[in-house]
């Protein structure tokens, strides 16, 4: 008989011996368990039915609906620059016009050449060098001018029926 068998041989004895069907302790477990009294289960919280509120503007807008349907009460024309000109929707959008306008913040400025350039920090933490032309913001805003304190951007707004309006607004430096 090799070596290999007699090892395989002994290993199975000994894991034969080592198993016992004593089991006095759980047995013992599970009898002083059984002796514990139930205890009794709380009972649910009462729930509090919402406050009932019956919508009673039948003269306004519906706020839950969706449509842009215009009465004729209320005479809405829609608004168009002038020449009907509005943003430009076929260029190639620039990085900063992914985040809405509000999430931007100014950090910095520079003189380069003898104009301002703007550190603008995204809600990721990235900061972006930009200049007067450049686009940011999710309405189509462009920068129109950069101070040491704040840049001016000029944003395009849909009325929602076709026109656009144009608006300006401003980021100011941040203060840390």
């Amino acid at each position: 008989m090799n070596t290999t068998k007699k090892i395989v041989l002994a290993l199975a004895i000994f894991s034969l011996i080592s198993c016992k069907s004593d089991m006095r302790d759980l047995d013992k477990y599970f009898a002083d368990a059984k002796k514990i009294p139930a205890q009794q289960i709380e009972p649910l919280p009462e729930i509090n039915s919402p406050e009932v509120f019956i919508y009673e503007a039948e003269d306004f807008r519906d706020p839950f609906s969706n449509d842009l349907a215009v009465t004729e009460e209320q005479d809405i024309k829609p608004v168009i620059t002038k020449d009907g000109i509005g943003p430009n929707t076929n260029r190639r959008k620039e990085m900063l016009e992914t985040y809405p306008l509000d999430s931007l913040y100014m950090v910095g400025t520079y003189m380069q050449e003898g104009s301002y350039w703007g550190l603008i920090e995204d809600p990721e933490g990235g900061v972006t060098r930009v200049a007067v032309s450049q686009h940011l913001g999710q309405n189509y805003g462009e920068i129109i001018k950069i101070e040491e304190d704040q840049i001016t951007v000029s944003e395009w707004l849909s009325d929602g029926l076709g026109g656009w309006t144009k608006r300006e607004a401003s980021i100011a430096l941040r203060e840390e």
